[in-house]
């Protein structure tokens, strides 16, 4: 039998039970895999396992980091451990062990963390909802008919399930906070360059991918940053200088700040009601915490966006699928990809080299002005989604039509692609739940390299709206 009270702390609560001798990793390890093998079979979380693996870990010694002992996940795509395949939600991926294991990986590993299994990814990442035809459709713990979000929706279910306190995410156009507000839970995309994405790769498509967790407390995000947080040599982008510590850094009394909030997306497109009582729910939360709020956005224009957004999207997920099939010898096509995916990847075969460049250039022009409107602003805060979580099935992804199958998407996540854009910091609070009981985060945005300041602010806000004891009925 595990640890009881296993799923009632967060990541750092339960590395201080290992480190008082209260409970041992092993129990921690046998807690993991008794909620997973409970809870997994109707959520569809966790699509790989090396519990055998796990509890050898548990066994031996383990770094004397802050999460010594506590049971984790890796994200199906970049979370690449030597010897568990890595198959990107795709059956074009072929499930061969990895040859080597990421550095941000490494890091997970010296801070102490033991790595029990996998989670559920839609094919590539590119799309906001977990439905991959490889590993079937993750469905929120809140109502499982609906989607957990995407692409780290998985570990945002394997984490909002309490099968473990933190998991392993990764954002190129909102794949940390999609899933954080569907999964009511802090999601943290750092800024650019912050986390490294080694050893393979240093760039993914332009500097829009940013790694960090999905998790349950603020103080396990920052304090997940001083374990993984650090350029490596030979890294395109580098993050402004951090503080001496991201836990400490949080745990810092909020000054008073400048916010302002949006209530209808680009060009004035109109949210869903939920969305809009969620922003408006938490612009007033600020303001009786005695911050300024008004109402105001950046110069976004989405409609110019997209399409640069897109280019670059497409093309780098054309060459990821290239890779892999000139090194096992497929061809991409109907029986290993999905209609999405090889509409997707249709599109960046077919972007040239001008086009591609141009795209970059107008994305940094874009975030140059958003850089110069963030003088007069410290957050802005917006709806992390569009709307409430969809049910699993509303998005047409066995379509090859581009544009009709992320149309619908953009409506649905129209503000998150600004920050990979960007590169800016932006962090997923849970804050507001539909009448249905669904999860509504809110995203508050800070300039390029402000973490610790977004920390700071969702510290505050978690205080004065604790969500901690707010759980699944499972």
């Amino acid at each position: 039998m595990g640890f009881a009270e296993y799923d009632r702390y967060d990541a750092l609560g339960l590395a201080e039970l290992v480190a008082k001798g209260a409970v041992s990793p092993l129990e921690l390890v046998d807690s993991a895999i008794e909620r997973i093998e409970a809870l997994n079979p109707r959520l569809n979380a966790v699509i790989f396992t090396d519990f055998d693996g796990a509890r050898a870990r548990a066994k031996a010694p383990l770094p004397d980091g802050p999460f010594r002992g506590v049971p984790f996940l890796l994200k199906d795509i970049l979370g690449d451990l030597a010897g568990w395949p890595t198959r990107n939600g795709s059956r074009i991926s072929p499930p061969v062990p990895m040859p080597f294991t990421a550095t941000l990986v490494q890091r997970f590993l010296a801070g102490g963390l033991i790595p029990i299994g996998k989670t559920n990814v839609p094919e590539f990442g590119v799309v906001a909802t977990t439905e991959s035809k490889l590993y079937g459709p993750a469905c929120n713990p809140w109502n499982p008919a609906h989607s957990t979000g995407g692409s780290s929706g998985g570990s945002g279910a394997a984490v909002a399930s309490g099968m473990v306190p933190v998991a392993h995410a990764n954002d190129g156009g909102g794949s940390i906070r999609i899933p954080a507000s569907c999964n009511g839970l802090v999601g943290l995309k750092p800024t650019r360059g912050r986390n490294p994405l080694g050893p393979m790769l240093g760039d993914v498509m332009g500097g829009l991918a940013a790694e960090h967790i999905v998790s349950r407390s603020v103080r396990d995000t920052a304090a997940m940053l001083d374990v993984t947080a650090g350029a490596e040599p030979g890294d395109p982008y580098t993050a402004p200088p951090a503080p001496p510590s991201w836990r400490r850094a949080a745990e810092v009394p909020c000054p008073k700040l400048r916010i302002a909030f949006a209530r209808a997306a680009s060009g004035g497109r109109a949210l869903d009601p939920q969305a809009v009582a969620a922003v408006e729910h938490a612009a007033k939360l600020c303001e009786s915490l005695g911050h300024h709020v008004e109402e105001a956005s950046p110069p976004v224009d989405n409609e110019a966006m997209v399409p640069a957004f897109m280019a670059i999207w497409s093309s780098g997920a054309a060459m990821q699928i290239d890779g892999i099939a000139m090194m096992t010898g497929q061809t991409p096509g109907p029986d290993n990809l999905e209609g999405l995916t090889r509409g997707l990847y249709a599109m960046g075969k077919a972007i040239s080299a001008p086009q591609l460049w141009g795209a970059i250039f107008q994305l940094q022009q874009m975030a140059r002005a958003v850089a110069a409107w963030h003088a007069d602003h410290d957050v802005w805060l917006t709806p992390t989604l569009g709307a409430p979580p969809p049910r699993n099935g509303s998005f047409p992804l066995d379509s090859e039509d581009v544009a009709a199958g992320f149309g619908a998407m953009t409506d649905y996540v129209p503000f998150t692609a600004i920050q990979n854009a960007t590169g800016q910091p932006a962090i997923n609070v849970p804050l507001w739940w539909t009448p249905e009981g669904l999860p509504m985060g809110t995203q508050f945005v800070g300039r390029f390299g402000e973490e610790a300041l977004l920390l700071q602010l969702a510290a505050q806000l978690e205080e004065a709206q604790p969500w901690f004891g707010r759980r699944p009925a499972l």
